[in-house]
């Protein structure tokens, strides 16, 4: 007697978070993340010699020499 109501209660909590997550925009675009991560944007990280910032992981990058 227990356990079903406890069921249809989770089986509706579930179903509300699901439709929550669809209405929310969490499923709109799956593959830009895949792809996002596979740019080589490295220059974002890196320090800016005029302004005098750090990069975003604290390792110091080696001068670049010119040939």
């Amino acid at each position: 007697m227990l356990l079903i109501p406890m069921s249809v209660v989770l089986v509706l909590l579930a179903g509300a978070v699901f439709w929550w997550s669809v209405h929310s925009g969490q499923f709109d675009d799956l593959d830009g993340p895949a792809h996002r991560i596979l740019s080589d944007d490295d220059g974002a990280a890196r320090p800016d010699a005029a302004s005098g910032t750090t990069s975003l992981t604290g390792v110091k990058q080696r001068p670049r020499v010119e040939t």
